[in-house]
């Protein structure tokens, strides 16, 4: 058969009518609650990472290296690929998970995938603060990896699906929103827990709290009524759009829009949603999307210095329990940027958040860069260690640097790293490329959390450089590649790319060559 997608009319896009109900309201919230879980573990891994009972436990050569420290060799203190593993093999994991997803998700819903998710998080969360050995931890975090994958995968497309066009953009940074929230309730756990020997169990066990949030939740939802149509239940979809959407809203309208949207997906399966993909001008704006926004979100840096912040911080001279306080107060800076944004995703579009945001990181990332290159092992003060030889007032510096840069992120590429992935894909690959999304996202998380210890031993603070110049390209990128995709909805999406300056080109000479590509309202 030819290849296509669909591509709508160059009319208005659809305006189904209906406003932000307590039931989308309520359904949204449980699912962008998944955030909670991958949130936690970023907090958590870095926080018990510098608590020195789990480093004496499972790490005793970080603490030797520590008393054994010597002036310049600041940036090394951590490098341990066995430390590095703890963090990062949660994540090859995960990488796998969100692809096995993707092809469950489509025969069993993305309510199933949640439910999924949570269980799988549940075990991995008992199974590392009961570890005894480092191998026992190291399958813990693979288990807690899986739970992330499945949910990762589903959330966001349950969300985009779910919400109205007007409120998408708030209701899927949502689950961002619950990602810092998480973050910042696990580096509270661990300051607190951090004062007792045992501290660091109870801050990888209460990790089951929020599997069990988005697993009792999404035993109460509804899925999603694209997911429902996808698989055959076109009156379960219809209930589920009137619940949602309210008696106001023209939910058969939107449903015939789903339904020729899924149908003309169907039309166009001739090998495969990646064969697809990969191969019709048509998907190109797609498919470089699906690689360039995971890719550019991981190398904001803004995952491994959540990760890794109280080691950070402990490298430019806080002690412990300072550092796990500026671990707190990054996740609470974070926190506050994606509130603020929040109403402003839907108010003044995507791109103006990718551009400030941008700016602001890159800034921030090259000021970090100049001080700890400058400034870190020329303090000279007697009997200061040589491991805490930066002066005071220059590590707090780093310390606010570091939380503009983590505000600039949250603003932006945090939770449009979610939103956009969400909402561009059409119906036929959007499991696909959300779980190219996450799946790539995850795999540069390993690769970038095993090797950010080493990287910053042997690069110093060029490694700071590094980053930023990594977001001074992906701010362009967005500025020139990127279509704004606010208030429009998911069936009428292909309307942005057959307008945009450079991608119309793909979009519109693949509709020549293929019968599918009728507006769905019309």
């Amino acid at each position: 058969m030819a290849g296509g997608v669909v591509v709508p009319s160059d009319g208005p896009a659809a305006d189904y009518g209906g406003g932000l109900t307590l039931s989308v309201f309520m359904s949204c919230l449980v699912a962008a609650s998944g955030g909670l879980i991958f949130g936690y573990d970023i907090g958590i891994s870095g926080g018990v990472s510098a608590m020195e009972p789990f480093l004496r436990r499972f790490f005793p050569h970080i603490l030797r290296r520590m008393a054994e420290a010597q002036k310049g060799n600041e940036y090394c203190i951590y490098d341990s690929q066995a430390l590095s593993a703890f963090t990062s093999s949660l994540y090859v994991a995960a990488a796998a998970a969100s692809l096995v997803a993707s092809r469950v998700t489509g025969a069993l819903g993305r309510q199933a995938i949640m439910l999924m998710g949570g269980a799988l998080f549940f075990a991995g969360a008992a199974l590392t603060a009961a570890a005894v050995n480092l191998a026992m931890l190291i399958v813990g975090r693979m288990l807690l990896g899986f739970g992330i994958g499945f949910t990762n995968q589903a959330a966001p497309l349950f969300l985009a699906e779910m919400s109205p066009p007007r409120w998408r953009g708030a209701l899927t940074a949502g689950i961002q929103f619950f990602l810092t929230l998480g973050i910042l309730i696990a580096n509270l756990i661990n300051y607190a827990a951090a004062r007792h020997s045992w501290g660091w169990r109870l801050s990888l066990g209460l990790a089951g709290a929020p599997a069990v949030v988005i697993f009792v939740g999404a035993l109460f939802l509804t899925d999603t009524p694209s997911s429902l149509v996808m698989r055959g239940h076109a009156d379960r979809a219809r209930a589920a759009l009137l619940r949602v959407r309210g008696a106001d809203a023209d939910v058969d309208a939107e449903l015939r829009d789903i339904a020729k949207a899924v149908e003309a997906a169907r039309q166009s399966e001739d090998g495969g949603a990646f064969r697809r993909m990969a191969t019709r001008r048509g998907y190109r704006p797609h498919l470089v999307f699906a690689v360039a926004v995971p890719v550019f979100t991981q190398l904001t840096g803004v995952i491994v210095l959540s990760f890794f912040s109280p080691l950070v911080f402990r490298t430019v001279g806080f002690g412990s329990n300072a550092a796990l306080m500026g671990a707190v107060i990054l996740g609470a800076a974070n926190l506050a940027a994606q509130i603020l944004s929040t109403p402003i995703i839907d108010r003044y579009g995507r791109k103006v958040l990718f551009a400030a945001g941008g700016v602001q990181m890159m800034v921030c990332q090259a000021a970090i860069a100049w001080i700890m290159g400058a400034k870190l092992g020329k303090q000279q003060q007697s009997g200061e260690a040589a491991a805490a030889a930066m002066a005071r007032p220059y590590a707090v510096a780093v310390l606010v640097l570091t939380c503009l840069h983590s505000a600039g992120f949250g603003a932006s590429w945090g939770p449009l790293g979610w939103v956009v992935p969400s909402e561009i894909f059409p119906v036929d690959i959007r499991s696909l490329g959300q779980a190219m999304n996450v799946s790539i996202s995850l795999g540069l998380a390993f690769v970038q959390t095993q090797s950010f210890l080493a990287m910053l031993c042997r690069f110093k603070y060029a490694t700071f450089a590094y980053y930023a110049a990594w977001v001074a390209v992906m701010t362009v990128f967005i500025a020139i590649f990127l279509p704004e995709t606010k208030g429009v909805p998911l069936e009428s999406m292909g309307t942005v790319w057959a307008k945009h300056w450079y991608w119309k080109r793909f979009v519109n000479d693949d509709g020549k060559s293929s019968k599918i590509g009728q507006s769905p309202s019309g």
